[in-house]
């Protein structure tokens, strides 16, 4: 899949990016050279080995897994900037 410029306008509208127009092609020739380099990783064959989330093979400590109320709801909502009824209020972010 190759990125066009125009992708990379509407990319970088959609994030809020502000992107010079000369900025424009070389992003969409690194965008395309990363694109590349992730299809070589698919042709890397895997076959027979396990999935790992550390070089080192070592069983991560384990903790019960309890359902609290958190324990301080007044503490946590006290860092809020704003709060009611014992809840976050955040702004609308859909319109």
């Amino acid at each position: 899949m190759a990125i066009d410029e125009n992708t990379v306008r509407r990319v970088a509208h959609l994030a809020r990016l502000a992107l010079p127009e000369e900025r424009v092609a070389p992003m969409a020739a690194e965008l395309n050279g990363i694109l590349a380099w992730i299809e070589q990783l698919g042709e890397v064959d895997v076959e027979g080995v396990e999935p790992m989330t550390s070089a080192v093979a070592v069983a991560l400590p384990m903790r019960d897994d309890v359902v609290t109320d958190g324990g301080a709801p007044v503490r946590v909502l006290a860092n809020a900037p704003k709060s009611e009824d014992g809840f976050f209020v955040v702004p609308k972010v859909v319109e």
